[in-house]
Order: C-alpha cells, then sequence, then structure tokens
C-alpha cells in the first residue's frame, strides 16, 4: 500500500479500469481520518474497498478535502456525505454552492462529456449546507489528526485550494501541478472554463513559498524531492501549449478540426519523452482535445 509519510498514504481509483489516473489521499491518525478528493461516485466502491485495506470504516472519517469540485475530483462527496452524514466537507467559497446544489456543475459537465457523463461519473448528490465549510485560502484546519495550511490556488479553476502539512512536508495540491504518470511527461489540464495562465503562475509560487518536500497529484502520486524542477516544467509546458493554441485560432478550419489537430501535437511532443503506452494513459485523466478548449477560452476573453 502506497505510503506518503506516517499517517498520510493514497489510494488508487483505478477510474475506468486503468491504474494511475486518479488517487484519493488518505490522513489517518488517532484523532479521525480524513480524505482529500474522494473521486468520481463511479470509483467509490474501490475507494470503499481502499479505505477498508488501511483499516479504515466510514464512521472512522470525519473530513473530506476537496481541492476542486471537478467530478474526477468531487462527484462522490454527495453520495458519501448522505450515507455518512457526520462527515464534514471542506472547498473553497466560490464552489461551496455548487456542492450543496450541483445543477449547474452537472449541465456544464454534460455540455463537455454529453452521454457519457453516468459512465464516468455516476451519481453527483448534493451536499447538505450544514456539511460545508467555505475557504478563501490562508486559514489554517485541522483534519484527521492533522493542521493544514490553506492557499488558493486557482489558474486550472477559479475555486480551487491547496493544503500543507508542515508536519510532514506534504502538499496536496490537486490539480495546479499538473498531470503527471510515473514521472513522465508534466502535463497541465486546461479544460474550460476557468483556465488563466497568470492565476495558475502565481498559485505555483504560492506552493513553493511553502517549501514542500513533496506535491501530491491527484494525476497521479506523489513527486518528491525536486518539487521546484517540476513547478516549472509544468508552467513552462503550460506556456508552450498555450502558444500552440493561440496559433490554431489564426488558421482556417472549425474548432473541432482545431483541437484534433493541437491534440496530435501534442501527442507527438509527449512521444519525445514517453512510449505510446505511457502516452495513452494520461486522456484518461485529461481528454486532449478539452485542453485545446480551456485555452482557446482564455485567448478569446482576453481579446474581448
Amino acid at each position: 500500500m502506497p505510503v506518503l509519510s506516517h499517517g498520510l498514504s493514497y489510494i488508487d481509483l483505478v477510474f475506468l479500469g486503468r491504474t494511475h489516473a486518479i488517487a484519493s489521499a488518505l490522513v489517518q491518525s488517532s484523532g479521525g481520518v480524513a480524505i482529500v478528493d474522494p473521486g468520481p461516485t463511479t470509483c467509490l466502491a474501490t475507494l470503499e474497498l481502499g479505505l477498508q485495506e488501511y483499516g479504515v470504516r466510514w464512521p472512522d472519517v470525519r473530513h473530506i478535502l476537496l481541492t476542486h469540485i471537478h467530478l474526477d475530483h468531487a462527484g462522490a462527496t454527495g453520495t458519501i456525505v448522505r450515507d455518512h452524514p457526520h462527515i464534514t466537507v471542506y472547498v473553497h467559497e466560490r464552489g461551496s454552492p455548487h456542492m450543496a446544489d450541483p445543477q449547474k456543475l452537472i449541465d456544464s459537465a454534460a455540455r463537455l462529456y454529453g452521454e457519457n457523463m453516468n459512465r464516468l461519473w455516476g451519481e453527483i448528490a448534493p451536499v447538505p449546507a450544514s456539511n460545508l465549510k467555505s475557504l478563501s485560502g490562508g486559514e489554517r484546519i485541522d483534519a484527521g489528526g492533522r493542521t493544514f495550511d490553506v492557499a488558493y490556488t486557482p489558474g486550472h479553476a477559479s475555486h480551487h485550494v491547496s493544503y500543507f502539512d508542515r508536519s510532514s512536508g506534504v502538499a496536496f495540491v490537486g490539480d495546479t501541478a499538473g498531470v503527471c504518470i510515473d514521472g513522465g511527461y508534466v502535463l497541465p489540464p486546461t479544460p474550460p472554463p476557468d483556465i488563466d495562465l497568470e492565476k495558475w503562475r502565481g498559485s505555483l509560487d504560492a506552493i513553493e513559498a511553502w517549501s514542500p518536500d513533496t506535491v501530491f497529484l491527484t494525476h497521479y502520486g506523489p513527486v518528491v524531492g525536486n518539487v521546484r524542477p517540476h513547478l516549472e516544467t509544468l508552467f513552462s509546458n503550460l506556456q508552450e501549449m498555450a502558444k500552440w493554441v493561440c496559433q490554431t485560432l489564426d488558421e482556417p478550419g472549425s474548432d473541432e478540426e482545431r483541437s484534433r489537430a493541437f491534440a496530435d501535437r501534442l501527442r507527438q511532443d509527449m512521444r519525445r519523452h514517453m512510449n505510446d503506452l505511457q502516452v495513452a494513459a494520461y486522456p484518461v485523466a485529461a481528454p486532449f482535445e478539452q485542453l485545446w478548449l480551456g485555452l482557446a477560452r482564455y485567448w478569446r476573453k482576453k481579446a474581448g
């Protein structure tokens, strides 16, 4: 079972049958248990089995810490809280209303995923407002017997926060530090609608200011000991991807054609660093055509 530090571990949710796509982090102590990003409801049975392997029962779980409300991170939260109403959920203040009433979140996701919604994510249930604790960044919270510093880390999502446990040096950063599977390419996940390069740069600076020994990526796992180079590589790749998308906006064709051309170029770039099997793992966590959509929206907003 993978361990980050004493009392800190993580569970592979085996999303869509693929390992190393989505992970939930687990914080355990005699003071209780916290889960960071429980994942989608389609992975809930796998999460429960993982908890059992660590000797955790649902009555032990006191808190869920959400980095943000995207369904691959937070989709199961309402289902969990409905069945276990003693659990408190921490989430950024911009995401809190959408956890209490997820219909807009569902509608937005449905525009991206269409008929695949249920296959990918399953049930998306509301979280009672009484179970939600809203964050803005700058707080210190107690969960799982630990004290976490909270930072507001937008760029990937306007409602993204990250959590830092000073006692272990582990920062739980959701998608802010990118997608990196098995030590491969550091891919910035850039789905619509909130991508903002300037804010993302500030968020990476905020994470680096913590001087973490480890950053934990939901997609997938820990980056240990070389945090600054990882963050710099992430931002360099983000700038390069943004440049490619900007170039496509000046080219003829439909957005669908542009997004396919971008996806092909991204695959080619990734193949310079990894083999085809490794590259194939990435779209499960971050579909390439959606990355074009988020960056295209960013450029079009800047153009007014």
